[in-house]
Formats: structure tokens, C-alpha cells, sequence
């Protein structure tokens, strides 16, 4: 059964209301990490907002344009992700971090609906966040395919902790989802 537009609608007003505290212990459960990498902390809490408001859009009326979004950011996830030098596996781990932070803050919303919808909206999160996982593996596996070639004078590189490149690349996927959920 798909999800109504409503229900999609509560589920997004409610990641949206428990937003701020998912960014801060998803970025403190990163920070904990020995594999974090060294990110300076405002591009990571960029890049965790960056993920959640287009998971959020996801959920909205214009999830058929957010998808394409979804995809770019989560590659670009993967791609930082081998910067940071982290294997696959624990990129997967920090994206299921976040599966587990919308249980633990929207979980209660989701079980106080009907139980046909709670379990279409359940299924459609879950469908979403194993999408991108899938994503940022071939974003992580395209970097690491790449650092093996020789390099190609390409402007922008792969691999690499450069963080300018990273944040210019995280600025055009925020005006990217600024364009698609201005229009709301």
C-alpha cells in the first residue's frame, strides 16, 4: 500500500520538529567514532543537514524531484567517506545511524497512526535509507576507483580530504534542494 500524501506529509512534520536534536546526536555519535575522520565539525554538520532536509523532501509533494537529490547527496556522502578513509562497512554504519535516530525520534508519531499507514510509512523510511546507503556505497566505490587511476588533470578530485572542493560541492547539492523545495 502506498503511503498517502498526508501521512508522508505527518512524517516529514516530524522529522522536521525533531530536526535540531537528531543533527546534534548524530554528529556526536560520528564525533565518538575513532573512524570519523578529520572533517572540520561545521562541514560535517553541514553535510548531516544537508542529508536529513532532503530525506525530509523526500516525504514532501515533490519527492519525485527530491529523488535525484537524494541520490547526488548520497553519493557525495560516499565520496567523502573514502576521503576520510573509512571502509565501505562504516559508511553503511553512519548512514543506519540515522535509521536508528528516526526510530528513536519520530517512532512514536509513526506508531500513533493507523497500522496500515504506519506500516507503508515504515517501509517507505526504509526504503529511502537503503537507497541511500546503496548510493553512497557506489559514490565510495567510484572514489576509490578513481584514486587508483592516473590522474586525468580533473578539477575535481575523488579522493582526497579536500575540504573546499567538499565544501563547494555540498553548496551546490543545498542549492540544488533549495531550488526544488522553494516551489513548496
Amino acid at each position: 500500500m502506498p503511503t498517502s500524501h498526508s501521512t508522508q506529509l505527518a512524517t516529514a512534520k516530524a522529522i522536521g520538529a525533531a530536526r535540531e536534536a537528531m543533527l546534534v546526536e548524530w554528529a556526536a555519535w560520528l564525533g565518538r567514532r575513532q573512524a570519523s575522520g578529520s572533517l572540520p565539525d561545521q562541514l560535517v554538520a553541514r553535510k548531516l543537514e544537508l542529508v536529513l532536509d532532503t530525506l525530509i523532501a523526500m516525504l514532501g509533494p515533490l519527492r519525485r524531484e527530491a529523488v535525484l537529490v537524494w541520490r547526488r547527496v548520497m553519493e557525495h556522502y560516499g565520496r567523502v567517506g573514502a576521503a576520510r578513509g573509512l571502509a565501505a562497512g562504516e559508511i553503511v554504519e553512519e548512514i543506519q545511524q540515522l535509521r536508528l535516530l528516526l526510530i528513536n525520534h519520530i517512532g512514536d508519531t509513526i506508531a500513533a497512526m493507523r497500522p496500515r499507514r504506519s506500516v507503508a510509512v515504515f517501509l517507505r523510511l526504509n526504503a529511502i535509507i537503503d537507497a541511500g546507503i546503496a548510493q553512497a556505497v557506489v559514490g565510495y566505490t567510484d572514489a576509490l576507483v578513481a584514486s587508483l587511476l592516473p590522474d586525468d588533470g580533473r578539477e575535481d578530485p575523488l579522493t582526497g580530504a579536500d575540504t573546499e572542493a567538499m565544501e563547494d560541492r555540498l553548496a551546490a547539492l543545498e542549492a540544488e534542494l533549495a531550488t526544488i523545495t522553494a516551489g513548496r
